[in-house]
């Protein structure tokens, strides 16, 4: 008889959520637990086992493994990945999907990106340079202009980039935020902005061999319209077929290799197999595809699109990833559209509202929505602060997922607001009429 996997997920979103919901539909049925930051309901429910503690403290997740005799472990966000749990689990003999510390910098600094990148010749990166001083900063604003990117170099939740025109409207500001990020981290980078359309492509990858998921296009900005400021991400979608409308073909290629290459990279760099999730942020532009940056985790929201349409076992894909052995393995996802939706608190990001009661209870598929930053407390869910419940629209085509989503999102009740906009036709239309215009 084969051993029952006890897989433990590290991690309480929605991102979460949508793992341990594709884990719970193997064939193999795994034994999950769970240990994040907030009581998350959804994986309350489908965990035996789901604890409150700190995730980014490699001795209390190996305590915790250990009591629960996990034989698997799944890293959700970056923070543990920075603070190098995935090591101290390998090491405690947990096998991990997850890349350890030194190849999770390929996230947890931009600089280390953009500099592997140019070593190993990998033709993905626009004009950029590295700053420890404010010695040629200026010099190099006036060099680009008004086409310029100021980010942090560290992990900031996907709010340290400041873009020219969208956040930074002088060479004043690009400066002082330049200041105020030098002091704060000792290194930012500066780079030529990108013109052209966001997707990100995610890969499976066990060090050698790589399986690529579909496309996804994140919404950052807060409000409909592309407006407001820069959030976690809003809500996402996925065209039936594995594209998006506004990409070509190549497109796609090229980041897979793109992916392809970096994770080549990583293991020359290191000397150790990347093994986990591999998200390249890519911007299709006039010149083709360059990266924005990489995460060395499921994107939140681009998870929930992508699971929700795998077709392969997820726990058999992770034991490959840990395994090394994906390149024997057919990773399938179902060619239909997705449309993920996030409901937020009222005033989010900046001053969003806490500890209101949402209601569920009307949603007529709730397998379709995902938990995020709520907690349970007795029978009553209550907003934690940061992005509240996804949704997701799965059907043949854009449209009716686009409607699908927009149908669930609005059964939730509380002080909430969404994006209606995304993945309707009107906004999708504006992408391609934009590409068009940009590949002339």
């Amino acid at each position: 008889m084969a051993m029952v996997e006890k897989v433990l997920i590290i991690g309480s979103g929605a991102r979460e959520h949508a793992i341990a919901r594709a884990l719970q539909r193997s064939l193999q049925v795994p034994e999950l637990v769970g240990l994040g930051t907030n009581l998350n309901p959804g994986l309350m429910q489908l965990c035996g086992v789901f604890e409150v503690g700190n995730i980014t403290d490699a001795e209390a997740v190996l305590a915790f493994a250990g009591k629960h005799k996990v034989t698997l472990a799944i890293i959700g966000p970056e923070a543990p990945l920075e603070a190098g749990v995935a090591d101290a689990l390998w090491q405690a003999g947990i096998p991990t999907v997850g890349p350890r510390q030194q190849l999770a910098q390929i996230e947890t600094s931009k600089a280390f990106a953009r500099e592997m990148l140019t070593k190993y010749a990998i033709p993905a990166c626009p004009g950029y340079r590295v700053f420890q001083t404010m010695d040629g900063v200026a010099d190099y604003l006036t060099e680009l202009g008004n086409h310029y990117v100021v980010k942090a170099d560290g992990l900031t939740g996907g709010k340290g980039v400041r873009v020219a025109g969208e956040h930074l409207h002088s060479h004043e500001e690009a400066l002082a935020y330049a200041v105020a990020l030098l002091d704060e981290a000792g290194q930012c980078v500066i780079e030529e902005k990108l013109v052209g359309e966001e997707f990100s492509l995610m890969s499976f990858c066990d060090g050698k061999t790589l399986r690529h998921m579909p496309p996804v296009q994140d919404h950052k900005r807060a409000y409909e319209g592309d407006t407001g400021p820069n959030t976690g991400g809003m809500g996402s979608y996925t065209d039936a077929g594995g594209c998006l409308p506004f990409l070509t073909e190549s497109d796609i290629q090229k980041a897979q290799q793109i992916n392809e290459q970096s994770a080549a990279a990583l293991a020359a760099e290191f000397g150790q197999p990347y093994q986990g999730i591999l998200y390249g942020g890519f911007m299709a532009t006039r010149e083709g595809v360059k990266l924005i940056e990489y995460n060395a985790r499921f994107g939140d929201p681009e998870a929930m699109n992508v699971l929700a349409l795998l077709e392969t076992d997820f726990l058999a894909v992770c034991q490959a990833i840990v395994q090394q052995n994906l390149m024997d393995l057919e990773v399938t996802f179902a060619p239909l559209a997705t449309v993920c939706k996030y409901a937020v608190p009222q005033g989010y990001p900046e001053k969003p509202v806490k500890g209101e009661p949402v209601d569920v209870s009307a949603v007529k598929q709730p397998e379709q929505v995902y938990f995020a930053s709520v907690e349970a407390k007795g029978d009553i869910l209550r907003e934690a602060g940061s992005r509240t419940i996804a949704v997701v629209g799965i059907a043949p085509d854009l449209s009716s997922a686009e409607k699908q989503a927009e149908e669930l999102v609005s059964d939730i009740e509380g002080p909430l607001f969404h994006r209606r906009d995304i993945g309707t036709r009107e906004l999708v239309q504006k992408r391609i009429d934009h590409m068009r215009e940009i590949r002339g």
